[in-house]
């Protein structure tokens, strides 16, 4: 199997070697372009290395597109003509429809949506797909990515909350936990280093527990927040003031992902306009 990578940001190499150092994937052939050359001229030798974009399409059968949301009409433009009709075309923004995709190229379309934590084989990767994708496609794809943790499949209409709870989660919870950090510095003489690995440790532990025992949140918290307890009185805190707060994130990023939606429709309009 060919694959290609369009874009060598940060996210496009991760995938690129990911999928790389997949051990049970030997038997595929990668395939990179960038719009800025010399950003990849140093993986000649070890990856084939395409002039444009357009080359790229030409020969790879999966085409993971990793540009920014006001790039991708563009990118879909330039590969139209380059692509075969089994072309599995994947892009990573969700926020950009498959309706508005469809308007440049109809062709087999996924959208894929993985998480940092791909890197230590532990994303919650996002996976919908347009109508001409085939049960065979959806497979192999899924086979693909299990290289970075696990697979879900969502309608498209659900992608942007779940983005959320797995792409940008890992950025919540920094910010959040961050804010955790600074309050306990405040109180105490225990160094830095030792606050935070209290933290992460408490963290992966607790998450561990749960998907062990199938423990709800509900469940840590009975077992911890023994009635007239020390915990119970920050859990009264966090339940006092923390639903706002989450209310008002979900409502921004549903928001941001909704104006990028809209933004990207102009660009589709030119496109169709221009035909």
């Amino acid at each position: 199997m060919k694959i290609g990578i369009i874009g060598y940001g940060s996210m496009g190499k991760m995938i690129l070697e990911k999928i790389a150092r997949a051990q049970e994937l030997s038997e595929i052939e990668l395939f990179v372009s960038n719009r800025t050359k010399e950003k990849i001229a140093h993986l000649k030798g070890t990856y084939n290395v395409c002039e444009g974009n357009a080359e790229l399409a030409s020969l790879a059968d999966i085409i993971f597109i990793c540009v920014e949301p006001t790039e991708m009409r563009e990118v879909f433009s330039e590969i139209r003509q380059a692509i075969s009709e089994d072309t599995l075309l994947i892009s990573l923004n969700g926020s950009i429809t498959f309706e508005q995709l469809e308007s440049v190229c109809r062709n087999k379309i996924a959208k894929v949506i993985p998480a940092v934590t791909a890197e230590v084989n532990k994303s919650q990767t996002l996976v919908c797909f347009n109508e001409a994708v085939s049960e065979t496609d959806k497979a192999y794809l899924a086979k693909l990515l299990r290289c970075m943790g696990d697979v879900i499949e969502l309608p498209e209409n659900e992608i942007d909350i779940g983005a959320d709870l797995v792409s940008c989660m890992p950025g919540f919870i920094a910010a959040i936990f961050n804010e955790f950090f600074a309050s306990a510095k405040k109180r105490t003489r225990i160094s830095n280093k030792e606050i935070i690995q209290m933290l992460l440790k408490t963290m992966v532990g607790t998450g561990e527990l749960m998907l062990a025992d199938d423990y709800s949140f509900e469940d840590v918290v009975l077992r911890v927040a023994t009635k007239g307890g020390i915990t119970e009185e920050g859990v009264k805190v966090i339940r006092e003031h923390l639903p706002k707060i989450t209310d008002k994130l979900f409502d921004k990023t549903l928001e941001k992902c909704r104006i990028t939606t809209m933004n990207a429709q102009k660009m589709f309009d030119e496109e169709m306009l221009s035909y």
